[in-house]
């Protein structure tokens, strides 16, 4: 797999906001996903999509987990980096 045209940043390259963020994600799952790592170069649009991710994934009907199955699913078959 190629290495990804824009770095994803880690929890040590980022402070503010992004960190408050990356420290909650690494409080609830034990990591950060790599698509916030990589938005995380936009602050602003961090702060969106988060909200927008969990819009997504804790509201409607289909179980979280499985929406994550398809996720990963969907990343694998795209060879993405999920």
């Amino acid at each position: 797999m190629a290495d990804p045209r824009i770095r994803p940043r880690t929890p040590d390259e980022v402070d503010g906001e992004v960190r408050s963020i990356f420290d909650t994600y690494l409080r609830e799952r034990g990591n950060v996903p790599n698509m916030f790592r990589t938005v995380a170069a936009r602050p602003r649009h961090l702060q969106t999509m988060i909200a927008h991710f969990r819009a997504v994934m804790n509201d409607g009907d289909v179980p979280t987990l499985l929406k994550e199955l398809l996720a990963v699913r969907v990343s694998s078959i795209n060879r993405c980096r999920y």
